[in-house]
């Protein structure tokens, strides 16, 4: 129950880091003394590790654990990223290290593409939860739905917010429903 609960606790902070990047790159930058919304998804992302590498064996884990830990790579690589252009001291700087690793295709293409746009590591969580489908058919359907938005199949907008409240809502119902299901079955 414990995986459980840091699991979640680490989908409120990834949305809270995603609800505050929500107010603008300025308002991002003028975070003091720490950059708030990157600490929130960094945390996050590693509170979400243990429960992930300790989902229930099938199928979908095979190929889920590999994508999500890969996605959760690509959030901390974003973050790390992040942190030192909110160290910069003005726009100019962050100019000048924007340029220089956009063109270094290896820190670009999954930290800054992939890491941001979380679906890699959306599409590991929903692989994961398919194990869940036959249990928890709305949980299932609403991380289907995030990971839909996230992928910009269906357009909203602040699109990263409602990728991760629909993934919390839907891990929720399925780690607290499952969590009782399991209990029962282990006092039988």
């Amino acid at each position: 129950m414990t995986y459980r609960v840091f699991f979640l606790t680490g989908l409120i902070f990834m949305l809270i880091g995603q609800l505050i990047l929500a107010q603008g790159n300025d308002f991002v930058y003028n975070q003091k003394p720490i950059d708030y919304a990157h600490w929130f998804l960094w945390v996050g992302s590693v509170f979400l590790i243990p429960q992930i590498v300790s989902s229930p064996k099938s199928i979908y884990s095979l190929v889920g654990i590999p994508v999500t830990l890969l996605g959760v790579a690509c959030v901390i690589g974003m973050c790390v990223l992040d942190f030192i252009w909110w160290s910069f001291p003005n726009e100019e700087a962050r100019m000048e290290f924007t340029n220089h690793i956009s063109q270094v295709p290896s820190i670009w293409k999954p930290f800054v593409e992939i890491g941001s746009s979380a679906k890699v590591f959306n599409t590991g969580l929903l692989i994961l939860s398919l194990h869940y489908f036959k249990k928890e058919k709305v949980g299932v359907i609403s991380i289907v739905l995030a990971t839909l938005i996230l992928w910009h199949l269906i357009p909203v907008p602040h699109r990263l917010i409602w990728g991760y409240l629909l993934t919390l809502i839907g891990y929720t119902l399925i780690l607290l429903r499952s969590g009782t299901d399991d209990e029962l079955q282990q006092r039988i």
